[in-house]
């Protein structure tokens, strides 16, 4: 079985680079059907340690865009490659 990025890591990928991103544009470089959903995954998952953050900003069209902010003070003595797995920094 390949081991294939899902849409919702790669959402959260492109999140924590310090990003944001509207519906339309999670549609269209993820191919993310119902962002909401996802967005309400993704904040339950990285929020539950209170290390991440899911804020939102009103774009100048009324569109939202969703970022996650890093809320950790200090530096960190692990870090996540781009399936997921964490590993020691």
């Amino acid at each position: 079985m390949p081991n294939t990025m899902t849409k919702k890591r790669r959402v959260i990928n492109y999140l924590a680079t310090g990003k944001g991103l509207t519906e339309a544009e999670a549609r269209s470089r993820f191919g993310v059907g119902n962002f909401r959903a996802t967005i309400s995954n993704i904040r339950d998952m990285v929020e539950a340690h209170g290390n991440w953050s899911i804020t939102t900003e009103e774009t100048p069209t009324g569109k939202t865009r969703y970022f996650m902010e890093d809320t950790h003070p200090g530096e960190r003595t692990y870090g996540f490659d781009s399936m997921g797995a964490r590993y020691a920094l």
